[in-house]
Parts: C-alpha cells; structure tokens; sequence
C-alpha cells in the first residue's frame, strides 16, 4: 500500500521557522504533484502550495514570500520551509500526493498522509 508520512512539526513562536517534510512508501510506479495543504480549527482545508513534478509553484497568497516548497523526486519527499511563522499559521498541515501505483493500466489515486500539528504562539 502507498503511505504518505508529515513530520517536522511542532510548536514555535512568531517570527520562527520550521521545516516539515513528507515522504511517499509504498507501490509506487510514478508520482504526479504533491501538495501541502493545511486546515486550522473552524475552517476549510486550504491549499498551501502544489508542487508539480517539474513545473513552478504557485503559493498561497497568505504564504508567499514567507514558505518555500521543494520537491526530491528520488527520495519521493517534499519539503516545506516556513519562515516568519505568524499565528494564523497555526493548523494541521497534510501532505497530498497522486500517485500511479502500478506499471501497468491508468488508473491513478489521490493519497493523505494523517498530517502534523503546527502551532505559532506569541
């Protein structure tokens, strides 16, 4: 089976920095994006950034200048580096990913990882 992991999360304070990363296990024949998404209590899930296989990434207006996505498409992980964390940061932030598990057929299947807790705090 395919398994998305977060990790990296925790608690900061404003103006910190932290660095989550998300790998993918598991049947794997090909990846197409992966996201980062995020959803802070009361709220709907927000996207943060899709990262596509090779093109550029389109951040959340909320975000830019403050979070770079990356992608290791060898390691099949992806990475977000958040700087200048503010309070409203705080939410679970998801790794999302379509993947084509096997070689054969076209069928492919949208995965979440169970996601990890970040909370900014002043």
């Amino acid at each position: 089976q395919v398994q998305l992991v977060e990790s990296g999360g925790g608690l900061v304070q404003v103006g910190g920095s932290l660095r989550l990363s998300c790998a993918a296990s598991g049947s794997i024949f090909s990846i197409d994006v992966m996201d980062w998404y995020r959803q802070a209590p009361g709220k709907e899930r927000e996207l943060v950034a899709p990262i596509p296989p090779g093109g550029s990434t389109n951040y959340a207006d909320s975000v830019k200048g403050r979070f770079t996505a990356s992608r290791d498409n060898v390691k099949n992980t992806v990475y977000l580096q958040m700087n200048s964390l503010k309070p409203e940061d705080t939410a679970v932030y998801y790794c999302h990913a379509v993947i084509k598990p096997s070689p054969y057929g076209g069928t492919w299947f949208s995965y979440w990882g169970s996601g990890t807790q970040v909370t900014v705090s002043s």
